[in-house]
């Protein structure tokens, strides 16, 4: 029983890092990185005065009154 606390948390610590570890792997390739995707997609066709012009003519802008 001796050094029975020392040897466990060596097995946890190791247990925990790698675990740790696989869910940031897992995080980054399975959310942020098609996120980024996504977002870099979107922003390659977006046309922002299109979009300016659409919200305006619903009337969602206090400072550009519709036509």
């Amino acid at each position: 029983m001796r050094r029975l606390l020392a040897k466990r948390m060596k097995f946890h610590l190791l247990g925990a890092f790698l675990l740790s570890m696989g869910c940031a792997t897992l995080y980054k390739f399975g959310v942020a990185e098609p996120r980024k995707q996504a977002y870099a997609q979107f922003y390659k066709s977006y046309d922002p005065m299109k979009d300016f012009e659409a919200m305006k003519a619903a009337g969602v802008l206090e400072c550009a009154a519709p036509k």
